[in-house]
């Protein structure tokens, strides 16, 4: 034995378990001397121990089978209701048997014949005491008796706990008593044979054993939700006692008077419960008489409270909302919507997206939420399109009740959102993650769409199917609107479902061709299955991008291979498709909801190509139409493909050698494979290799500091990681301080730096890890370092050395200590020197107690920089997106409230994208998180969204798979005209997909309530200008007629364009003058003077500004040098400063300048001075295989064959 063993006291055999249970203090003494008495052998010994030992008794063991046991004692109570239920039937067959006109009298007595005197006042009892009982129903009725009274005496013994007179004064007691004993006693009294007894009294105790009866069921399956139900029930079975009481206590006391028999004692109980009172039968003696009474009574005290029970469970049911059934649940579609609280715009944004997709239409929403519904939920519930569509129940999903309730087992879906409206987000999300795992836990085959705030809680929920967190999504989006500009409206418009009919009844030709634009969503289809690009199985990406866009006016960015899970965009030339690819594109409408409507072949022959004569504006209706633009490649697509860059057979390339008099520039064809020594990426990357072997002298030497590479430490687990420009060494933490100087520098301020590049300022209350998004996309290896712009992060609070550990590896990244709304906060991270100011909606403010009310102090905030600095392009997040119509806003602009109008219009016809004409959210201005809910509602039916979207994001990068970057269109690349053309120069000579196009024009509106077709916009042409000279290429860069939208700037280098430098009030009078030429207004020097005395006082309101501004700089010690007062720029520099679609004059408030975002125009939209046009560039790093040497003589083999005129200038 060991020594553990010996150590261990024995048990002596005296005491039980029980008894150390209990803690006998005697036994627990170590001290007591008869311990040590034990021998060896009995200390050795095995003791066996007995548990539950009281259990054992009889009378618990018949406790257990009655009483205790839930299935058990549900067959009790069965056999118990069943019993009574037949002691009624057998009276009622007592009752039609009998026949008092035969004679009455007992067991064995002479029988005597009684007849009913109306006129006599005295009662014979004899009827009423005697009853004519045959012998086989009294044997079958002591029978039953017996068995009812032996159970009761048991079940009294069982439940009696020392007070009997408890169980002898219940009513149910009592009442078996009366209806069981006298039964007994007949068996040895037989003349009581005949004896009346009361056993229709028994329905009562049928009752009472109906009630325990469904108790004992809901034990036995747990169901204890069907209050309702039991409410129901019991009411019904109320009034079918006092019914059937009242109708077989009338009978039989009548016997000693009419003698009604049992179906016209029925009748009266109906009439006189009712009310009615025919009063064509009526008892005819007292004791009956009084027996009415008492009934009336009875049914007037307990109705009304069975009554109120039964409202109260209905009010209570309204609440909760009631149960989804399981059959409907099995043959029926239903989804399960768990959130915190129901508000209503997350609501509609939900039912609006989710029933926008035709296949969901048979589908039904189950609600489940903690908290009551709200008086606007309930209105719009209320409403036939949704009341039959969508279930509300109040319950939490941490309850498997209410997940049973919302039949989570049987649910297709399971959509978790996260209430973003808290002030402790962090808690928020903690509530998301239990949420998911006991959805997961309780139905684990139920797909999960789960919404997170916090990037750091992302890993917890990484076995849903899917998952979309706002912050890493938030920050990313606000980062590429910083060199992609409206990259928010782009996504927004993606993620949304529409059919491309906003907009297409109003008279601006801007507003149709937005709209239309915006309902091109993103889809899928098998390659071998797909009319669109079956054909090209077999050729290069880039052929099938292009040749698909031209000829059916779709826009391949995407695909994945059979064997491989990832999504790849823009995979480049050498990517050649197969049958099993899956094929993702953009489009109106999806494939399968398309007709082709093919031209005849003479058509395409006529005139020397598509894009020779003026091309129309409009986007095309439908898709079939569409097929028109392809027309010239029809007959093309079959030869054999071209391997140099020069003319070929394509229509569109005119031959170059003939001088540039008045004949285009020719473009290579898009090759079915690819040709590595003819592809721009690469160019990109030997450049890129150059620039770190040779830096330019503007450069400096600092170029050699940054290395590509993954960064060290990420901030939160779950992060992807991206290749990124890097510090070979990591910046001290002071180092990061920009307002401060240390040791390592003395630089207190942006413009000591001496930055390359304008800097981009960020605002946020604490720098959270989903900060550490914003600055990925802008330090990833793809971008050029030239184009590096330096990242201040301005903060409410100081961030945490975790964040810092985490950003200090990035070059040019900086924070400070400070507030938006603080002007030396702003001044001093050198907003001046600074082109993009995004400002994030702060923690503490997204909840306030009135609604919408959480972005007021981030929109006048904005308004106020807005007017400190113009020139500054401010994108601003909002926590409500019907926030934004008082961004830039102006109290007497007409065509706001046009706007407006246009919105309230397209949600009355049921837009779920009425707020995509306000200006701000048109030009990318405003964003606001809640529009990227639909992206998680999408992903339900198209599961590759949310994917997609992240690779736009630059959140995750998938080896071989593009980025979203953006190109502009400048005076020396109109030469290609039309978006068609700029798709197959892309295609040919850097393997772009370009996606989009955002665009910018000049309108001038008036501040006079005029319609909105009176105040059409004034195009301002650089032609048309008294202080400008334009230099015009060979085809003209004048707007065409009707166009009337295009801002035709010339935003070339100015020593090619020379302009006159004049003060913007000259170029408002001038605008002004031209404005009132064009709409042709009689009172003409009237509206000159008022428009010259309104720019006179907003120069003054501007100087006041620009004052106090010099002053603040003055007073912290910054150089004013850097800060240019707007009343000093000429039209020029305003409009090539607002090539991005924010106002910029604040000198003439008439003047804007107003921005969109067109999704895949079709190919013969005409590309206008300062587009901004999507590219998705295919990763350098993809198709890097071959030696440098040959990489190297390729490149310079591309450079040298490259003209000016057919060069492809990309900018971001």
């Amino acid at each position: 034995m060991s020594d553990l063993d010996t150590e261990v006291l024995p048990l002596p055999p005296r005491y039980r378990f029980r008894d150390l249970l209990l803690g006998d203090q005697s036994f627990q003494n170590d001290d007591r001397p008869h311990v040590e008495d034990f021998s060896l052998e009995s200390s050795l010994s095995q003791v066996q121990v007995e548990f539950y030992v009281n259990e054992n008794t009889f009378k618990e063991r018949l406790k257990l089978f009655f009483i205790k046991n839930q299935r058990s004692s549900l067959r009790i109570r069965l056999f118990n209701f069943s019993l009574k239920l037949l002691t009624c039937l057998l009276y009622i067959i007592r009752v039609l048997l009998d026949n008092p006109a035969l004679g009455i009298g007992c067991w064995g007595c002479v029988k005597q014949k009684y007849t009913f005197n109306g006129s006599s006042s005295e009662i014979n009892w004899a009827p009423i005491l005697w009853v004519e009982r045959k012998m086989a129903l009294w044997a079958i009725q002591v029978i039953v008796a017996t068995i009812s009274f032996l159970e009761t005496m048991l079940l009294i013994y069982l439940s009696y706990k020392g007070n009997i007179w408890e169980q002898i004064i219940r009513v149910s007691f009592i009442l078996e008593m009366v209806n069981t004993l006298p039964f007994i006693i007949t068996i040895f009294w037989p003349p009581l044979r005949n004896l009346f007894i009361p056993v229709f009294l028994n329905c009562w105790l049928a009752k009472h054993a109906l009630e325990n009866m469904i108790n004992d069921f809901h034990r036995a399956i747990l169901r204890t939700q069907s209050a309702m139900f039991n409410q129901v029930l019991i009411l019904f079975c109320t009034l079918l006692c006092l019914v059937f009481t009242g109708t077989c206590g009338i009978q039989h006391l009548e016997r000693a008077g009419e003698n009604l028999n049992l179906l016209t004692s029925f009748y009266f109980c109906i009439v006189t419960f009712s009310t009615v009172g025919y009063g064509d039968v009526t008892p005819k003696i007292w004791p009956s008489q009084f027996l009415v009474v008492i009934m009336i009574g009875v049914a007037l005290v307990v109705l009304p409270l069975q009554f109120e029970e039964l409202v109260y469970l209905w009010m209570e049911r309204q609440k909760s909302g009631g149960n989804y059934s399981r059959h409907r649940a099995q043959t029926e579609k239903h989804v399960v919507l768990c959130v915190s609280s129901l508000k209503i715009d997350l609501l509609m944004d939900f039912l609006n997206e989710f029933y926008a997709h035709p296949r969901l239409q048979d589908y039904y929403v189950v609600i489940l939420c903690p908290t009551e519904m709200d008086v606007q939920v309930r209105r719009v519930l209320q409403i036939p399109l949704w009341s039959q569509r969508v279930i509300y129940l109040q319950g939490s999903a941490l309850k498997d009740q209410d997940l049973m309730r919302a039949k989570m087992d049987n649910g297709e879906a399971c959509f978790i959102l996260s209430s973003r409206n808290e002030v402790d987000r962090t808690a928020a999300d903690h509530q998301t993650i239990l949420r998911a795992w006991a959805v997961k836990d309780f139905a684990p085959n139920c797909p999960l769409y789960v919404q997170i705030l916090k990037p750091e809680n992302k890993f917890h929920v990484k076995f849903a199917d899917h998952v979309v967190c706002e912050e890493e999504c938030k920050y990313a989006m606000l980062a590429l609107n910083c060199i992609c500009p409206a990259t928010s409206t782009l996504i927004t418009l993606l993620v949304h479902t529409s059919r491309g009919q906003e907009g297409q009844e109003s008279p601006e030709q801007w507003q149709r061709m937005y709209g239309r634009c915006s309902g091109n969503e993103v889809y899928h289809i098998r390659m071998g299955d797909s009319k669109f690009f079956r054909e090209y199985e077999g050729k290069s990406f880039t052929y099938a991008a292009f040749h698909a866009h031209k000829k059916y006016g779709v826009c391949l960015i995407g695909l994945k291979r059979e064997d491989d899970k990832s999504i790849l965009l823009n995979p480049g030339p050498r990517h050649i498709l197969a049958a099993s690819d899956t094929c993702f594109y953009i489009n109106i409408t999806k494939e399968e909801n398309s007709a082709f409507i093919f031209k005849q072949e003479e058509k395409q022959k006529k005139g020397q190509g598509l894009y020779e004569g003026p091309s129309r504006l409009p986007v095309h209706s439908i898709i079939a139409s569409m097929g028109t633009v392809a027309m010239d490649l029809q007959n093309t697509e079959c030869r054999p493909s071209q391997s140099g860059g020069g003319g070929g057979g394509n229509k569109l390339m005119v031959p170059t050698e003939n001088g540039s008099g008045s004949r285009r520039p020719s473009i290579a064809p898009v090759l079915e494979l690819a040709d590595s020594s003819a592809l721009l990426p690469c160019d990109l990357l030997s450049d890129q290799s150059e620039d770190e072997v040779t830096p330019s002298d503007d450069e400096g030497l600092s170029v050699l500091e940054y290395v590509k590479g993954y960064p060290p430490n990420s901030p939160y687990i779950g992060s992807s990681p991206t290749l990124c420009h890097l510090l070979p060494v990591k910046a001290p933490f002071c180092c990061l301080r920009l307002d401060k100087g240390c040791k390592h520098n003395s630089y207190e301020d942006a413009k000591a730096y001496g930055f390359k590049n304008k800097l981009i300022i960020v605002s946020a209350e604490t720098a959270g890890n989903g900060l550490y998004n914003f600055i990925v996309p802008l330090r990833a290896y793809y971008r050029s370092r030239k184009e590096l712009n330096p990242i201040v992060l301005l903060l409410d609070n100081k961030p945490d050395h975790h964040f810092l550990e985490a950003i200090c590896c990035f070059p040019m990244v900086y924070y400070m200590e400070g507030s938006v709304d603080n002007l030396d906060s702003l001044l001093q991270c050198g907003i001046i020197y600074a082109d993009n100011l995004v400002v994030v909606d702060k923690e503490s403010t997204m909840s306030a107690e009135e609604d919408y009310m959480a972005d007021a102090k981030t929109i006048v905030n904005v308004q106020t920089m807005f007017r400190l600095f113009p020139s500054l392009s401010i994108t601003t997040e909002l926590t409500h997106p019907s926030n934004m119509r008082f961004m830039q806003f102006r109290a007497k602009d007409s065509y706001s409230l046009a706007l407006s109008k246009l919105e309230k219009r397209e949600r009355e016809n049921g837009s779920n994208l009425a707020f995509m004409f306000r200006l701000p959210f048109a030009a990318g201005r405003v964003f606001s998180i809640s529009m990227l809910d639909t992206l998680l509602y999408q992903s339900f039916v198209k599961d590759y969204m949310i994917s997609i979207t992240r690779l736009l994001l630059g959140l995750d990068t998938t080896p071989g798979s593009g980025y979203l970057c953006a190109m502009k269109i400048t005076e020396d690349d109109l030469w290609i005209r039309t978006y068609g053309r700029l798709f197959q120069k892309l295609c040919s000579s850097s393997a772009e997909i370009p996606i989009g196009i955002y665009r910018t024009e000049c309108h001038v509106f008036t501040s006079e309530p005029h319609d909105l077709r009176a105040q059409s916009q004034v195009s301002v042409n650089v032609e048309d200008r008294e202080d400008t000279r334009e230099v015009k290429g060979p085809w003209g860069t004048r707007a065409r007629p009707g166009s009337g939208h295009g801002c035709h700037t010339s935003s070339g280098d100015p020593a090619e364009h020379p302009l006159l430098r004049r003060k913007s009030l000259q170029w408002a009078r001038k605008l002004s003058r031209r404005g009132t030429k064009h709409t042709g207004k009689v009172p003409a020097a009237t509206e000159w003077v008022n428009q010259q005395r309104l720019s006179l006082y907003r120069r003054s309101e501007r100087q006041e500004l620009s004052e106090l501004v010099k002053n603040r700089m003055k007073h912290l010690g910054l150089p004013t040098t850097g800060y240019e007062d707007v009343a000093n720029l000429t039209a020029s520099d305003v409009m090539n400063r607002v090539n991005l679609g924010y106002l910029q004059d604040e000198m003439n408030d008439q003047q804007n300048t107003l921005s969109y975002v067109l999704i895949n125009p079709p190919p013969d939209t005409r590309l206008e001075p300062n587009d901004i046009v999507y590219l998705i560039r295919s990763d350098p790093l993809a198709h890097v295989a071959s030696s440098s040497q040959s990489r190297k003589s390729s490149c310079s083999n591309k450079l040298s064959s490259c003209n000016p005129e057919t060069r492809d200038e990309t900018q971001l």
